[in-house]
């Protein structure tokens, strides 16, 4: 039986939960997630954790935030003047705006605190400085599925 390696493409069915039990992310009622396994497309412990998984197997992995999301870094708090918002928007620490790069791409950001001349925006990813477990099972590895094969003889 085969198992996956690094440049297989598989289809797994997975739930992802914080480590309180709180889900943020599920397969379930949908199709699949396909990926190429270390093609760079997931995080780093998804990937590592698929590896060496045969066709079937169902396995629980943990993920420390390093390997997730990476750790929550002040870095990522932007500091916006308050005059550029706009004086109907009633903001609150917690809101969650979207915000546009140099190069119009969407950046979700969340209202970190508000000061008297700045608002600082907390742009890190939401999951980002959190230990994430996910529930994986494995469905289809380049192309082939764990279901019953009829074969035509002549």
């Amino acid at each position: 039986m085969s198992v996956v390696k690094k440049g297989d493409v598989v289809k797994v069915h997975y739930t992802g939960t914080l480590v309180s039990g709180e889900q943020f992310d599920s397969s379930a009622g949908r199709e699949p997630l396909e990926f190429q396994v270390g093609a760079g497309q997931m995080i780093k412990g998804f990937d590592a954790g698929v590896e060496g998984m045969s066709l079937g197997q169902k396995k629980t992995i943990n993920i420390a935030a390093a390997d997730a999301y990476g750790e929550w870094s002040e870095e990522n708090v932007i500091e916006f003047p308050k005059e550029q918002v706009p004086a109907e928007m009633q903001l609150e620490v917690g809101m969650e705006l979207m915000l546009r790069d140099n190069y119009g791409r969407p950046v979700p950001v969340k209202v970190h605190a508000l000061e008297e001349a700045i608002i600082r925006l907390d742009a890190n990813h939401q999951l980002a400085g959190k230990e994430l477990v996910f529930d994986i099972e494995l469905v289809e590895l380049n192309g082939e599925t764990g279901g019953s094969k009829i074969i035509l003889l002549d």
